[in-house]
């Protein structure tokens, strides 16, 4: 293994939450008065955290969302996560290969602390994952693209920024990974890797990663 640190974003990355997420958010907002659209939510809101969302709405429509917007999502998001949210294909077997090679790994998410877990305990990756290894852009002042994030989880887990490698599926998040000065590999799954710019390699399938991280 070429790398001392695997840090992975969640969200599309280990639980398959993006189109739940992004499906609820685009409907929140339409509700309120700011037509979105699926397609839209993808384009501009994936991978923000939940703060960037208020800033590009208000900088959009000179708007504020209202004061309980965000536990008002995440109560749709999260009982959508009961009713159906998955492992993405393939990821528990990249968590074998790594734990079994004893190659340290974390998870870097622009989501919650309660976002991460409820989606861990619902896809049976919270045994992966403790709390040591869960980072969120509520432990940052900035998220994602800053890179704020993920030089936190790297110094928390005592490896430089050159020997860790992240894992992402958001533009916003390979220019964090960038930025932190970071090797990146795309996840295209959702995201075409046009919109991807910048990462150092891209796969369509979690069966492709143990190669790229060789």
């Amino acid at each position: 293994m070429r790398y001392d640190l695997v840090i992975f974003d969640n969200d599309g990355v280990l639980v398959d939450s993006e189109p739940i997420s992004n499906t609820i958010l685009a409907d929140c907002l339409t509700e309120l008065g700011h037509p979105t659209t699926y397609e839209d939510s993808i384009r501009d809101y994936m991978g923000s955290a939940m703060h960037r969302i208020h800033e590009l709405v208000l900088e959009r429509t000179g708007q504020r969302l209202p004061a309980d917007f965000d536990d008002a999502f995440h109560a749709r998001v999260f009982a959508a996560f009961e009713r159906g949210l998955e492992p993405v294909p393939g990821v528990t077997e990249v968590l074998e290969k790594l734990a079994a090679d004893e190659v340290p790994y974390c998870v870097a998410s622009s989501g919650s602390h309660e976002r991460i877990r409820v989606g861990h305990r619902k896809t049976g990756l919270d045994r992966w994952f403790g709390d040591d290894i869960v980072f969120s852009a509520q432990d940052v002042g900035r998220g994602k693209p800053a890179p704020d994030l993920f030089l936190y989880a790297a110094e928390r887990m005592g490896v430089s920024p050159e020997r860790c490698v992240v894992v992402e599926d958001s533009r916003l998040g390979v220019e964090a990974a960038r930025a932190a000065g970071m090797d990146v590999y795309g996840f295209t799954a959702m995201t075409p890797a046009g919109r991807l710019p910048r990462a150092n390699g891209y796969f369509t399938s979690m069966g492709q990663l143990a190669e790229l991280l060789m």
